[in-house]
């Protein structure tokens, strides 16, 4: 089983550079024509393309093969009163050479909407604003030319009761652009909607799930990770790429929701002896605050209490 770790949007070993700088829309309305306007959105977006182009090559000098790519990289890129921002046309060029880089090291890239997007909001300016925003994710895939894309989404809203809130989810999930749903995959929550329950959601509308051990932790009925494993690396049977797992330590207390700054080695060795006798390959997405240094201390603390592990790289190695 070959395990490959990934991080997300912000390398902190590479000081000021960041894909996510933004523009307010209200600094945007300050602005004194649309000729300004539209100039400081395209000179900060040129700038986060292009610390995306070296975070991505910082991750190919150090073995990095798995990324999460920020949903702020084009500033107001969803806005609905702007409306004049053509950067697809402006920056194909740029997101040309950024996918050329991908597919030539073979990087497996992704997003996560923010939490804002609620697919099964019981009020339809909601929907309206999310599928606008996923929109955007398609078409950065697009754009990449990389259709191995997939954008994390959790169940979200519960309004009305769980049962209701997810025939309404699955209601607007098969009523969405064929474009979004093929990329969406879907993860349990750490206060609402459990691991069973998000499996039970993408077994019925056959999406892939990414399972996230803290969210398990701290959100759960008594079920054991051993319990139901199989059946969440069965949902990606039909993928290309590997199961996605998120792993990340509590600050605090066991069942505080916060991310720590890094990965509890021995949690993480417990979680991949768990998932040995599936002998799956699995990429997993650590979600800790010091993002890639939390990537390299675990690789750190893996090598040394389990020697007898093969570590193949950086961020790679099979048990």
């Amino acid at each position: 089983m070959r395990v490959r770790l990934g991080y997300v949007a912000i390398a902190l070993k590479l000081p000021k550079v960041t894909s996510s700088s933004n523009v307010t829309y209200t600094l945007y309305q300050k602005l004194a024509s649309d000729e300004k306007k539209l100039e400081k959105i395209k000179a900060v977006t040129l700038t986060n393309l292009n610390d995306l182009y070296k975070i991505l090559q910082y991750n190919v000098e150090n073995n990095i093969h798995f990324y999460r790519i920020t949903s702020s990289l084009v500033p107001l890129a969803t806005h609905p009163e702007v409306t004049n921002w053509d950067y697809r046309r402006i920056f194909k060029k740029d997101f040309e050479r950024l996918g050329a880089f991908i597919r030539t090291n073979n990087l497996r890239v992704d997003t996560h909407p923010n939490e804002f997007n609620v697919i099964n909001s019981a009020k339809p300016a909601v929907i309206k604003s999310t599928i606008r925003n996923l929109w955007f994710h398609v078409h950065l895939f697009e754009d990449l030319d990389y259709p191995l894309g997939k954008m994390v989404l959790h169940v979200g809203s519960s309004e009305g009761g769980k049962e209701v809130a997810l025939k309404r989810f699955i209601e607007n999930f098969r009523a969405m652009p064929e474009e979004i749903s093929r990329q969406l995959i879907l993860e349990n929550d750490d206060k609402t909607f459990t691991a069973l329950e998000t499996l039970e959601l993408c077994k019925t509308l056959g999406v892939p799930m990414v399972f996230d051990i803290h969210h398990h932790n701290c959100n759960n009925n008594g079920e054991a990770i051993e319990e139901f494993i199989g059946d969440v690396l069965s949902t990606w049977e039909n993928e290309k790429l590997p199961p996605k797992f998120h792993f990340s330590s509590p600050k605090e207390s066991p069942l505080d929701r916060k991310h720590s700054d890094f990965i509890v080695a021995e949690d993480f060795i417990r979680f991949i002896d768990i998932c040995k006798p599936y002998c799956k390959d699995i990429d997993i997405m650590l979600e800790a605050k010091k993002k890639d240094l939390s990537l390299f201390k675990l690789m750190e603390d893996l090598k040394a209490i389990k020697k007898e592990w093969k570590f193949i790289d950086n961020s790679t190695f099979e048990v």
